[in-house]
């Protein structure tokens, strides 16, 4: 990558061209892209110069002055703040350019919320994700009752919370109504073990009708094979997409539980894989013969060696930043695409690995030891098993025969 830095870089940003081609080199951008962000630095070099500005002058209203030039002017791509991200980050570094400014002051409903969500991490051991949906939702409520601060709070009643949730039943989904009813109790008995309110309003929150819906249909063996086969193994991709798919198959393993795979999770030489599991829960599982064997050959001749962090699947192009959850769910969207099969999530893996096992003549214990599931109740609930299969998890009553 010696001959990026002969993109025609004139004005205040020449004398970093070669430092930024090699920070460029380090991230593990391809040359192709690595061109492109020396021609965008080039760009801006040549803007600042024309416009006066230097180095110093990099913060927030400059960038965004330059993009819109750049927007105008009828370039196509890179427009957005975060392609000048490896820039920025380079220059910052150095310290030549500006650092980004301070957030402003957090409003009453910000700090609120934020103070939720430690609780939600720290005390009742929600994973980031969870709490961040629980935040989510309840983010409205807050926001409509936090106007007064904290004071405004202890005038909360019944009725504020029973006309809050009438309002947003009449425009959601029922699941999305029950995921909010669980948040928002969480939310007042937060409040309540906090003396932010004075009566435990968690109990005055309406209950919601539980339709369960239908479960996805679980894909067939040779739907399984398919798409195992949809992409060539020889390509770094192919690898990771492989090893992705046979553990989401094989292990029924959650997306976000892929995504947060680190290679220190990984014993070879027990044959056992560490699963950072829902409730901040880690399981140690036997590592099946294929699984092992799909990873090793990613590992070992796909995973980028320029990896951001030490999470097992990463990105294939630069940055190569750890696969996201969505991320793992887009390579199963991309692979039953590929196969010709209709719209596919990783869960429908998981679903199918579990009635994999009932057609196979296991048990709902069986099913219940591999999704990791704690509870009985959950397992039955999940593979919609008949009364028979039931009985065999139910624990007898204490003096009955």
């Amino acid at each position: 990558m010696d001959d990026l830095h002969a993109v025609g870089m004139v004005g205040p940003l020449g004398p970093y061209a070669r430092g930024f081609a090699a920070e460029l080199a380090r991230l593990g951008f391809t040359k192709l892209s690595a061109q492109k962000q020396m021609e965008l630095a080039a760009h801006l070099s040549r803007w600042l110069g024309d416009a006066g500005l230097g180095v110093a002058d990099l913060a927030t209203p400059v960038v965004g002055g330059f993009l819109a030039g750049r927007r105008t002017s009828g370039y196509r791509q890179y427009l957005t703040a975060k392609a000048l991200a490896p820039l920025l980050g380079y220059l910052r570094g150095l310290g030549v350019a500006p650092q980004p400014e301070s957030p402003a002051p957090r409003s009453v409903s910000a700090v609120l919320l934020e103070d939720y969500r430690c609780w939600l991490l720290t005390e009742r051991g929600l994973g980031v994700k969870v709490a961040g949906g629980y935040v989510d939702a309840v983010a409205p409520f807050v926001t409509a009752h936090a106007v007064r601060g904290e004071a405004g709070l202890r005038e909360l009643g019944a009725g504020d919370v029973t006309t809050f949730m009438l309002a947003q039943s009449r425009h959601l989904a029922p699941k999305t109504v029950q995921r909010l009813v669980s948040a928002l109790r969480s939310l007042l008995r937060f409040w309540h073990l906090q003396g932010l309110i004075g009566e435990r309003l968690n109990q005055v929150v309406p209950k919601v009708a539980n339709r369960r819906p239908g479960l996805p249909r679980p894909l067939q063996p040779g739907q399984v094979r398919a798409l195992l086969a949809s992409r060539e193994r020889h390509t770094a991709g192919g690898r990771r997409d492989l090893a992705i798919v046979t553990l989401l198959a094989r292990m029924g393993l959650r997306a976000g539980e892929v995504a947060g795979l680190r290679l220190e999770d990984l014993d070879w030489r027990r044959g056992e894989i560490t699963i950072a599991s829902k409730g901040n829960r880690r399981d140690r599982l036997p590592l099946p013969a294929d699984v092992g064997e799909a990873i090793a050959g990613y590992l070992r001749d796909g995973r980028p060696a320029t990896a951001l962090d030490r999470r097992v699947f990463t990105r294939i192009r630069a940055p190569h930043q750890g696969l996201t959850p969505g991320g793992v769910t887009q390579v199963v969207a991309a692979a039953a695409r590929r196969a010709g099969l209709s719209v596919i999530y990783a869960h429908r893996l998981r679903h199918s690995a579990a009635t994999s096992i009932l057609t196979e003549g296991g048990s709902l214990a069986e099913i219940g030891q591999l999704l990791r599931h704690r509870r009985p109740l959950t397992t039955a609930a999940y593979t919609k098993v008949d009364i028979e299969a039931l009985r065999a998890l139910a624990r007898p009553w204490p003096g009955v025969s």
